[in-house]
């Protein structure tokens, strides 16, 4: 691993791996990022995507959904099971939402149904890399820790703790459960959360932020689909409630 990090120091190119068992796919993306000035890497299948990590590091993962022998849902589980946080975009040929939301459930970070125009996936490889090298610094806050529910959040350590115990949150989680900590009782629009999170240039999608609260709310919510701390304001936005009423009223 230490050998792929060092190497990838090295350039400056983006580089991405194709996960697909669809050989004329895997050609046909790969000769149109190739021409965008992107470096392309391919697997026929995700049951070596563990050791390749292990000697190559792209920059972001193209993942296939059905694949024979190991799955991307299963190969997605893996890596994140294992604490590896590199973007996915997972690719489906299903019409079901079920196996997308399982998808970005377990951490892919955007999803693309098949058939898709290669131009579209460019634009999704460039938003998640864009999101991620935008998420904010991890420099402590000095702050006293806030409590809500059974959580508190501590500022100085970063952590998240749910009666006692220390709950995992990734940097993009921490930032945003931040801002929704500083704004209590507040609707923020997605372009207004956007905003915080990555400053007044970005010019993505608010599509991503959708994402990021659903998991916010995976970590937060016994049921995360009848949200309490997180809600959803309809036509607006998202409101932080931090004594979980339901239906609370909000700016």
């Amino acid at each position: 691993m230490r050998q792929a990090a060092r190497a990838k120091l090295q350039r400056m190119t983006t580089q991405i791996l194709i996960v697909d068992d669809d050989a004329e796919l895997r050609d046909l993306l790969r000769d149109y990022l190739v021409r965008q000035s992107i470096e392309v890497s391919v697997l026929h299948d995700a049951a070596n995507l563990e050791r390749r990590l292990e000697r190559e590091r792209p920059d972001l993962i193209v993942l296939d959904l059905m694949m024979p022998g190991v799955d991307g849902l299963t190969a997605l589980r893996k890596l994140r099971a294992a604490g590896d946080d590199i973007p996915v975009i997972m690719l489906t040929a299903r019409a079901d939402d079920v196996d997308r939301i399982v998808g970005l459930e377990l951490g892919a970070d955007d999803y693309l149904g098949k058939p898709f125009n290669p131009r579209e996936l460019l634009a999704r490889v460039q938003a998640v890399l864009r999101r991620r090298r935008t998420v904010p610094s991890a420099a402590p806050e000095q702050r006293e820790p806030f409590s809500f529910g059974r959580f508190v959040l501590d500022f100085e350590t970063r952590t998240l703790n749910m009666d006692g115990r220390p709950l995992t949150l990734s940097g993009s989680e921490f930032a945003l459960l931040k801002i929704f900590v500083n704004h209590p009782m507040r609707t923020l629009t997605r372009e207004r959360l956007l905003e915080l999170l990555h400053g007044p240039e970005y010019d993505g999608t608010d599509r991503g932020i959708d994402v990021q609260v659903w998991r916010l709310r995976r970590i937060l919510e016994s049921d995360p689909s009848t949200p309490r701390f997180v809600q959803t304001v309809r036509g607006r936005g998202y409101v932080f409630v931090p004594n979980g009423e339901p239906n609370a009223p909000a700016n």
